[in-house]
């Protein structure tokens, strides 16, 4: 290295979906290495809808490890970052390009620094796994970058002690965290079960119903669980593991009614093991409640469940409709209980997959006013409406794991100083 100039900057970009637990994971029997007391289960998030984007980049001029989340400095001394520095680092390889004249061999890794930018096209610390998106692009586009040979079920055991349900994310489609027996978490790794294009009838509709930082986090949250909750130790030996049986085997065979089922009863058995938490948690709200109540009652009178509901830790609401035309009319039904203010635009109320509006026929806020109350209310009851209690709903689907960006266009750093744009 000692021959090349010293003012090069080696860069890489690369774009992580986001993911929702579908099997919640929620407990760890081990703290600094992330290692989680039962088997989880998710869905990967379209990208074009979810994602963290990540620039890393490394030059001999940087004089120490700098990070920047939403164009924000943020410090890297956490435990956190530093394990996933450290154990990528210790995994580099030699690299070459040619094209820059830049030659690092495996031994200089340990004497270079790294900027950071991240970004994230969702709201961050709300409930919508933003920490899982970051981590698990971290660990990628350093790996990338470090020439790093392991695989993705390697990496994801890297990215799990960054944030557990980031190890999920290095992979698209359904994805299985296995818990592992092993004190050192060799084997706590994330699997695919199937990919995206396995269950490509799904429609994933998120009602974003506060995109403000939460109380209690999700790190302090697990803790104070495990502490106090008997039900979560009844939760992670007894029904997790049938769970996960299940799941597999709705997922694998596509069997809406059981994967809803699953999906619900899952939701619905952490949230009360928040709730059997001294002092309880509260990550849902009221408008959270009124969506469960929305969706059972259709599911009801349908007599076989239409959509699926899932919480993470917070009031956001995952609703996945087993095809396009059962979300077009979940739709309705949400515009109709949760209209947009007077005032708002419809197309910032309704994002990601804009082409749900056209299905469930509706172009302007005259069609939203025009909605006439689901089949399954009672005539005699009067219906209220809650204007303004959801902030905006986003449409996608089961999307694809991580990918580099080779378009420079795309990097969040400048390609000759290394800072931000």
């Amino acid at each position: 290295m000692a021959e090349q100039k010293s003012s090069w900057v080696l860069m890489v970009t690369a774009q992580t979906p986001t993911n929702i637990a579908v099997i919640k994971y929620w407990g760890k029997r081990d703290e600094t290495l992330i290692l989680p007391i039962n088997d989880s289960i998710s869905v990967t998030l379209d990208p074009s809808h979810l994602c963290t984007t990540t620039t890393v980049a490394v030059s001999p001029q940087f004089t120490h490890d700098r990070m920047w989340l939403n164009a924000k400095e943020i410090s890297l001394s956490g435990g956190r970052y530093q394990n996933c520095l450290r154990e990528i680092r210790s995994r580099a390889s030699d690299v070459e390009d040619e094209k820059k004249g830049i030659k690092i061999a495996k031994e200089d890794w340990d004497n270079l620094h790294f900027h950071i930018a991240s970004y994230n096209n969702f709201p961050t610390a709300a409930g919508l796994a933003s920490s899982a998106a970051g981590f698990a692009c971290l660990v990628y586009s350093l790996a990338k970058l470090m020439n790093v040979k392991e695989d993705s079920g390697q990496l994801s055991a890297i990215a799990r002690q960054g944030s557990g349900s980031a190890c999920r994310s290095l992979y698209g489609g359904f994805v299985k965290w296995i818990m592992g027996k092993d004190d050192k978490g060799a084997d706590s790794i994330a699997v695919q079960l199937v990919d995206e294009n396995h269950w490509d009838e799904l429609v994933i509709l998120i009602a974003v119903v506060s995109s403000r930082q939460k109380e209690t986090s999700s790190t302090s949250g697990m803790r104070e669980t495990v502490e106090t909750s008997p039900l979560v130790l009844h939760r992670a030996k007894e029904v997790v593991p049938k769970r996960v049986i299940e799941m597999e085997e709705a997922i694998k065979s596509r069997d809406f009614p059981a994967f809803a089922r699953l999906t619900c009863s899952d939701s619905n058995q952490f949230h009360a093991v928040c709730l059997d938490t001294s002092p309880p948690i509260f990550y849902m709200n009221d408008t959270s409640h009124r969506i469960i109540s929305c969706v059972e009652k259709w599911n009801r009178s349908e007599g076989t469940p239409q959509v699926a509901y899932t919480f993470d830790a917070g009031p956001n609401a995952v609703l996945i409709a087993r095809n396009r035309k059962t979300a077009a009319l979940l739709l309705q039904r949400l515009l109709f209980y949760f209209p947009p203010q007077s005032d708002a635009d419809l197309s910032s109320y309704i994002v990601g997959d804009k082409s749900i509006l056209k299905d469930a026929g509706i172009q302007d806020l005259k069609d939203v006013e025009a909605l006439p109350p689901p089949p399954e209310i009672k005539d005699n009851i009067p219906t209220q409406k809650y204007k303004g209690d959801v902030s905006y709903f986003i449409c996608t689907r089961p999307g694809r794991g991580p990918v580099l960006l080779t378009d420079e266009s795309q990097a969040l750093l400048n390609p000759e100083t290394g800072l931000p744009k």
